[in-house]
């Protein structure tokens, strides 16, 4: 026979120690005001302003006015401008620009002859959403300057479509998987490390000996550089094997760029495990780092489809900028070198995050 008055003892004990984990509170607050916002306001699959380059080689009024036309459509921004097809084919391979908009010497000659195409759209096809939008430009009436030579020709564009001509989704998501897999169990590994050894009373068994901080948290991460190359490399043979997702660029590449972003991750694991009081706090902290790295860095929906202030959180994420190494090395051949500036900011990530789980870590000691 159930007490009531019993049960409600129960229930009030537990109502009470809810109430002092301030962890759990934020859990229960935080978890559904961050879906809402993220999902209703920084996700958006109507993608607007790519970043485009053009290769004018009409150089004419028609050409400026056909290139205006199609940036007024706000689905592309035209950032660069180049003289040659390698330079264009350069700036899409290393991720610069998504769309490359081609137009011929004899574009205007074209426009007067119904079976020829003016111009030619050239679209990065890794993401096949982004493929889809720019599709949309090829029957669109183009109308606001070139419409006296184009005399209402529709199909005014040949679109071509570079390293996924099939539009594939697993082409997108199989490198992608690889930061997304890293990221959950990297950080949570290493969040509860520290905080592992102070529940088990081994911590201050650790600092008893000649160990420095900085050893200490070196030996805690480096045999899970292995591991992370180990889950990286199961991804990649499956994602062959499975999907026929080649990698296109340097597997050398793809595991330095790889050992960087682990060693990101585990640096910032080791930051939550400096702040966190038990073991269920750090897994805590690391979903709240887990949930925007998958919505915002370009993994589920296109980076270009978010709004500016969403972008700039997602430039904090180390998973954002892997994901733009990890995908041009991999599909696209990109080479580390023109995918620099992405490596040069997850070295600064993992400096500076190492530095305040060293500082911290010394600051709980004292």
């Amino acid at each position: 026979m159930i007490s009531w008055r019993r049960l409600w003892a129960v229930c009030n004990k537990e109502f009470k120690q809810l109430a002092r984990d301030r962890g759990t509170i934020a859990m229960i607050i935080g978890i559904p005001v961050l879906e809402l916002l993220m999902f209703g306001y920084a996700i958006n699959n109507d993608v607007r302003h790519l970043p485009a380059v053009v290769l004018d080689q009409s150089q004419s009024a028609f050409s400026r006015h056909l290139t205006e036309d199609v940036a007024a459509t706000q689905i592309v921004d035209f950032v660069a401008s180049v003289a040659t097809i390698e330079e264009l084919d350069s700036l899409i391979r290393s991720g610069q620009v998504s769309v490359g908009l081609f137009i011929p010497a004899d574009a205007q000659r074209r426009s007067q002859q119904p079976d020829r195409r003016v111009a030619q759209l050239i679209v990065d096809g890794t993401d096949p959403v982004i493929a889809g939008v720019v599709a949309q430009l090829q029957a669109m009436p183009l109308g606001l300057r070139s419409h006296d030579w184009l005399r209402e020709k529709n199909n005014s564009f040949e679109l071509r479509i570079y390293y996924n001509p099939e539009k594939r989704s697993a082409v997108n998501i199989v490198p992608g998987l690889i930061g997304l897999i890293l990221t959950m169990t990297m950080v949570l590994f290493t969040a509860i490390a520290i905080v592992r050894e102070k529940e088990h009373g081994t911590l201050e068994l650790l600092i008893a000996t000649p160990v420095s901080v900085l050893e200490l948290l070196m030996g805690k991460v480096l045999p899970y550089i292995l591991i992370g190359l180990i889950q990286a490399s199961l991804v990649l043979g499956l994602g062959y094997w499975v999907f026929n997702v080649p990698v296109s660029g340097s597997l050398l590449d793809v595991y330095l760029a790889t050992s960087l972003f682990i060693a990101a991750s585990l640096m910032l694991g080791l930051v939550i495990s400096t702040v966190a009081e038990s073991q269920f706090q750090a897994m805590q902290m690391t979903i709240f780092v887990f949930m925007p790295s998958i919505l915002l860095s370009g993994f589920m929906f296109p980076f270009a489809g978010m709004p500016v202030a969403a972008q700039w959180v997602a430039e904090v994420l180390p998973l954002t900028h892997f994901l733009r190494i990890i995908r041009g090395i991999v599909l696209r051949g990109a080479s580390l070198g023109e995918m620099l500036t992405e490596m040069l900011i997850l070295l600064g990530f993992t400096v500076i995050m190492l530095t305040i789980a060293a500082l911290r870590f010394n600051k709980r000691l004292d």
